[in-house]
């Protein structure tokens, strides 16, 4: 393992909504998370963790279909994208999304790969797996930390060591 990945094992949708919070107090302005994994493997749940955790109470919903969700934080917007209904990257420059991502606003991003040559490069990437076979829904997800910025979250996750609701 390297000094820029982590992997963690959750338990259900708990267990999701719990890592979403551990990493919420660690974004900043001009932050990019990427969620890669299956459909129903937790990208949205988790965003809905990091929400809770910043306090938004309305509801958090797939943008599979609108293509992004904003939200205002104290702090900065964060900007919830999914490009799941993406057939080229290129739509993503075409669809004049780019102009959120900036130094003023947190960006998660599901299906980030449909958007691949496109979009600036990940502070953080997160990879969920999910376990086939187990009683509930048991994954695993890989945290690996692209830039300084992503370090001081990643370090801050190892360190903390959040207890998660686990198999």
């Amino acid at each position: 393992m390297s000094s820029n990945h982590h992997t963690v094992t959750l338990l259900g949708e708990a267990g999701t909504l719990a890592l979403g919070a551990a990493i919420a107090p660690w974004l900043i302005p001009g932050m990019r998370i990427y969620l890669h994994g299956d459909l129903g493997a937790g990208k949205t749940t988790f965003a809905r963790g990091v929400l809770r955790a910043l306090s938004h109470t309305g509801p958090v919903k797939s943008p599979t279909y609108a293509l992004v969700e904003i939200y205002v934080i104290s702090a900065y917007i964060l900007y919830h994208f999914d490009f799941y209904r993406f057939n080229r990257p290129e739509e993503w420059r075409e669809s004049g999304l780019d102009e959120h991502f900036n130094e003023r606003s947190v960006c998660l991003v599901e299906w980030p790969e449909k958007a691949a040559g496109e979009l600036p490069p990940a502070d953080i990437e997160l990879r969920f797996n999910v376990e086939a076979g187990s009683s509930e829904a048991s994954r695993t997800v890989d945290v690996l930390a692209l830039s300084e910025r992503g370090e001081r979250c990643l370090d801050a996750l190892r360190t903390l060591r959040p207890n998660f609701p686990q198999a």
